[in-house]
């Protein structure tokens, strides 16, 4: 599961596609719906959020609001409607740690994204994150920490 912080418009179709599934699997587990990926460390960001089930939401919002700028017919009835959520603070270097790590798959999966974003040295955010100084984030696995 990789729910990302850089902004969804930076993900190809797969990426976008792949999004949306385990965002609403991750809502199911924050609803108590599903067991599969209850421990999983990116599931940790937003159940210290005041309103866990309001932030999983507010993210498949953002990425529902991408897939229409791309013409892509999500359906809207698996995300409930939003109100107002605060926001998830995430660190800069988890969010460059992800560009990088996304932009490697880019450049595997789709060479011609990766030409159009390998230039850019900062990345957006997902809107429903604000990035604060730090470095990689505690809960990202597969990161060797020195």
């Amino acid at each position: 599961m990789r729910l990302w912080s850089v902004h969804p418009k930076y993900l190809d179709s797969h990426g976008l596609v792949a999004l949306w599934r385990e965002g609403l699997l991750a809502q199911a587990v924050l609803r108590g719906q599903a067991h599969g990926y209850r421990h999983h460390p990116q599931l940790e960001r937003f159940r210290s959020h005041p309103a866990p089930v309001s932030a999983i939401n507010a993210y498949l919002t953002g990425v529902l609001a991408e897939a229409k700028a791309r013409g892509y017919s999500f359906d809207e009835s698996k995300v409930s409607r939003l109100r107002r959520c605060e926001a998830i603070f995430v660190n800069s270097g988890q969010l460059e740690y992800e560009w990088a790590h996304l932009l490697a798959k880019l450049a595997v999966r789709n060479p011609s994204m990766h030409i159009k974003w390998r230039a850019r040295k900062w990345p957006e955010c997902h809107p429903l994150f604000q990035v604060r100084p730090g470095g990689i984030e505690p809960w990202e696995r597969g990161h060797v920490r020195s």
